[in-house]
């Protein structure tokens, strides 16, 4: 399909949609829940019965054939609230890592029950990081080792800053099987819910996003099926093998949902940004001093300008990988990393911005763009740090194994 500007019917009907249930649900109760630092089950109740929280929702706007659904969705629930949107939407990294790698039985059995019912929402997480291998993928110490026996993965290992760590009905585990090939020797596991051996570690205070629930997730000789690897075990062994003869392969599974993903992050970014530009640009109409309204001066109109400069070209990038991603056009110049690393931040330089233009007002908690810094930052770290994205550009657009 061609690159356009120009979203379709569809998709403005559902950008406004979700615009609709961010202004009347999700800004209402957005400053309780980030006092409370507790995952907002009411809000995300209301997303499941309108079917905005859905599997059907998902795979619908993931299968939008512009690219540009998904990411109209995001920026429009974080445009509400980031840490109410995400957690609502964080199930997403989950799905993307089964439907990108999984097989049809595995993706038709799991996904389901990563989204529930509208009745009884549930959530999915996906783990990767570790205390000690957060952008060094390559360190992660979790284990599985396949029990011939049994027929089953027997894993052990702790995972940090797991969104719905520990509360998600299906857990996504990274684990090493074959520790000295790196992470060429990594696979994804599911983790069905109350498997033994399974536990929430600690939850983790955060400077942002607080309604969204992050944790550790400890396994402790956990056992799942055979089949529980996603992908299948005979596709990873296969893989195992083409490497060690030193044949090229296909990316390793977590580093392909990273990339995956980076378009609809940055669009989180994007919208968190541009609640912030608005919120700056509606005081600065209203705000005087010195017998003018402060968006009249340069200082501030200056300000401003680039706010909503910065705004605008990140989208922009963003959309283009993910029109790229959508249509199976090869990131030949890291595009999904480049559009990640302008929108997180862009979202950093306009959150702090707001906070400047609204002076005192903006550093208290009875305006919401105090939120704004928290939030923003930590787009700038999760799903890869921006000297990762740069990294990753500059080895792709370089050929050279930079490090």
């Amino acid at each position: 399909m061609t690159f356009s500007l120009e979203l379709s019917d569809d998709v403005i009907a559902v950008r406004d949609w979700v615009h609709e249930f961010a202004v009347d649900v999700v800004r209402p109760a957005a400053a309780e829940w980030d006092e409370r630092e507790e995952t907002p089950w009411p809000v995300i109740q209301e997303a499941a019965k309108c079917g905005l929280y859905s599997m059907e929702m998902m795979i619908t706007q993931a299968a939008e054939p512009t690219g540009l659904g998904i990411l109209v969705v995001f920026e429009e629930m974080f445009w509400g609230d980031a840490g109410i949107g995400l957690s609502i939407l964080g199930t997403a990294l989950a799905a993307a890592s089964l439907t990108s790698n999984g097989t049809p039985e595995q993706i038709g059995e799991w996904l389901p029950q990563m989204f529930g019912t509208p009745e009884e929402p549930l959530l999915g997480s996906f783990c990767s990081s570790e205390p000690g291998a957060g952008s060094d993928v390559g360190a992660i110490l979790t284990r599985a080792r396949y029990d011939e026996a049994t027929d089953e993965w027997v894993i052990n290992g702790t995972k940090t800053w797991a969104t719905n760590g520990g509360i998600a009905n299906v857990h996504i585990v990274v684990a090493s099987v074959y520790p000295e090939l790196g992470s060429r020797g990594q696979a994804t596991f599911i983790i069905p819910p109350n498997t033994p051996g399974f536990s929430q570690g600690q939850k983790f205070k955060k400077h942002g996003i607080r309604a969204s629930h992050t944790a550790e997730v400890v396994l402790s000789d956990v056992r799942v099926p055979g089949r529980m690897i996603v992908g299948g075990r005979e596709k990873f062994e296969d893989r195992m093998a083409r490497i060690r003869s030193g044949q090229r392969t296909a990316g390793q599974a977590a580093m392909k949902t990273f990339e995956r993903t980076r378009p609809g992050v940055g669009a989180m970014a994007i919208g968190v940004a541009r609640a912030a530009y608005e919120y700056a640009l509606e005081y600065a109409q209203e705000r005087e001093q010195f017998g003018r309204r402060i968006g009249d001066f340069q200082a501030i109109g200056f300000k401003l300008a680039d706010m909503r400069s910065r705004i605008d070209a990140a989208r922009l990038l963003v959309w283009r990988a993910g029109w790229m991603g959508r249509n199976n056009i090869p990131f030949t110049a890291a595009e999904g990393s480049m559009a990640k690393l302008a929108a997180s931040e862009a979202a950093v330089h306009v959150t702090d911005e707001a906070i400047q233009i609204l002076g005192g007002n903006g550093y208290t908690r009875d305006f919401p763009v105090l939120r704004g810094p928290g939030a923003a930052e930590i787009y700038t770290i999760f799903e890869g740090t921006s000297e990762i994205q740069r990294l990753v550009m500059a080895r792709t657009i370089t050929g050279l194994p930079l490090k």
